[in-house]
């Protein structure tokens, strides 16, 4: 058991976020946080900041304990510039809060912030990840944060004096940030709506502050009624932090190093709002394989409902599940989601017969179910590579998909594609989408009759062997059986003879040999599953003259 819990990193957060609770606040709900910028897509790496807190917050609901998981969505912030594919004239929005900036054209949102919140949403559904979202236009245009705001801004010389530690002290200040120059509070612009602000003048007793805007406008307004505007990020977050009283956070590797957010946020904090720093670990980088194609079908990184296109939901938790957060992994988009899946269902079969390793376990448990109940999945999981072949070469037509899935276990026969549904919704959109063309299988429409007549006799009695076996060996594990088996029934070797490097060589002669009649290049789909796609009549067809 204590290997276990060593491994299992969850737990050991969990273990470590209730303890810390305890000290903090007995016997108040445990809150646990993180934030998303709806600037733009929301991609795979953005969700390790949601999906690291929703493990341990998952664990701790597990034992009994009131815990929350607030997520911020910074819809306050600033739109900094107009992503690729976007109309350019958008360029007049920059500076506005991301809330006020139209949504791209054609959407159905109301501005910027919610078009991008939207799939998210959706996808942090669909993965069973329950939270408390917090809008932080809403938080500051109500007014929720005023004392707070009016706190950092009379204390604007001891935030200065903590920003000051960090500053490179060579560099001019004409170079140093605008929140390590003066104002910790950025009013937008009541004529532009843009926080191209300066402001000029502050009282304390009265909060009477005067600002100016690149566009002319001048104002003067009531810090203590003003809500059209924000802390600077290095004072905001650490005021969320005690305004919440967050108790864990994980954050991005950038936020590590010396004058990051989070480290002068943990001086701020303290120092400024009476509060105390979450604990939490510092996530490492979500890379993709494929990631190429998505980048110029889509101008950016895949995002989390990308991924849910081609992976099922427990798969995708599980990827985020089972790596400690300072492990990077990658997630495919290419050919080695296959493998992916391939290493999941020889999880599920581990787990069934009993030999799984405990920490393998509980990490597939947190990616089927959680607190509130099971993840939906595939009634009859059927290999991916499997499906995806059957899709590929059927081309998605469903009655050929059921002829063939059908086939695929004649004693356990499959009578509805919503038995294999979801994954195979997932696999074909994964072959339509990301599989090039050059890379798809096409069955040849006629036998090609000369590379037949060019044969060999040893090379006609491999086919013939295989045209004779088809009947009694049509399913997958049959076909499986034949396939391998022809080429030692050459050899006069037993059907379960082990596999001599000669005997390798016979048989990789052999499927080559098929693929060219079949689909007209060397390699392809497992000849199983062609075969069976390719239908026993068509099969005859192209394997003789």
């Amino acid at each position: 058991m204590q290997v276990q819990t060593e491994a299992d990193w969850v737990s050991r957060f969990a273990d470590d976020v209730i303890a810390e609770a305890e000290r903090r606040a007995p016997g108040k709900p445990i809150v646990c946080a993180s934030g998303l910028s709806p600037s733009g897509p929301v991609h795979l790496g953005n969700l390790r900041e949601v999906m690291t807190p929703h493990l341990v917050v998952d664990e701790i609901r597990r034992r009994g304990h009131d815990v929350v998981h607030l997520l911020s969505w910074d819809d306050f912030d600033r739109f900094r510039k107009v992503p690729v594919g976007v109309d350019p004239t958008w360029a007049e929005h920059i500076g506005k809060p991301l809330t006020s900036v139209p949504a791209p054209a054609g959407s159905e949102h109301p501005n910027w912030a919610e078009h991008f919140k939207a799939p998210m949403i959706a996808a942090l559904a669909e993965l069973g990840i329950t939270y408390r979202g917090v809008s932080q236009t809403r938080m500051y245009t109500s007014g929720a944060y005023r004392d707070q705001v009016l706190l950092a801004v009379k204390e604007r010389a001891k935030i200065d004096a903590i920003l000051d530690r960090y500053r490179t002290k060579d560099k001019p200040a004409t170079e140093q940030d605008d929140e390590e120059q003066y104002f910790p509070y950025k009013p937008y612009c009541s004529e532009c709506d843009r926080d191209l602000t300066t402001v000029t003048s502050y009282d304390d007793e009265t909060t009477e502050l005067t600002y100016t805007c690149v566009c002319g406008h001048s104002e003067t307004v009531l810090l203590s009624e003003h809500t059209h505007g924000k802390l600077v990020w290095k004072v905001d977050w650490p005021m969320r932090w005690a305004f919440e009283g967050v108790v864990f956070e994980p954050s991005g590797v950038d936020h590590s190093s010396p004058g990051s957010s989070f480290v002068v946020g943990g001086q701020i904090v303290r120092e400024v709002f009476d509060g105390k720093q979450p604990i939490g670990p510092m996530y490492a980088f979500v890379g993709i394989s494929g990631m190429a194609k998505m980048s110029s079908s889509k101008g950016g990184v895949p995002t989390p409902g990308d991924a849910l296109e081609i992976l099922e939901a427990p798969l995708v938790r599980w990827l985020y599940a089972r790596r400690k957060p300072n492990q990077s992994f990658k997630v495919a988009f290419d050919q080695e989601v296959q493998r992916t899946y391939d290493e999941w269902d020889a999880l599920e079969r581990k787990i069934a017969d009993g030999t799984a390793v405990p920490v393998d376990v509980t990490a597939h448990d947190r990616a089927v179910r959680t607190a509130e109940g099971t993840l939906p999945r595939t009634p009859i999981p059927i290999a991916y590579r499997t499906l995806a072949s059957i899709v590929d070469i059927t081309t998605g037509d469903p009655e050929q998909t059921l002829r063939i899935v059908r086939d695929l276990d004649p004693e356990r026969p499959i009578e509805s594609l919503d038995q294999v549904r979801p994954r195979l919704d997932r696999a074909q959109h994964w072959i339509t989408n990301q599989v090039p063309l050059d890379q798809r299988t096409r069955v040849r429409e006629h036998a090609d009759v000369d590379l037949i007549q060019s044969l060999d006799e040893q090379q006609r009695e491999s086919l013939r062997l295989l045209l004779q076996g088809l009947d009694s060996h049509w399913s997958l594990d049959g076909l499986t059986d034949l396939v391998y088996g022809v080429p030692k029934d050459q050899a006069g070797l037993p059907r379960d003879t082990k596999p001599t490097p000669e005997l390798k060589v016979a048989q990789r002669t052999f499927f080559a040999l098929l693929y060219r009649l079949l689909v007209g290049v060397e390699t392809g789909p497992r000849l199983p599953t062609l075969l069976l796609a390719v239908g026993a009549g068509r099969v005859r067809k192209l394997l003789s003259d």
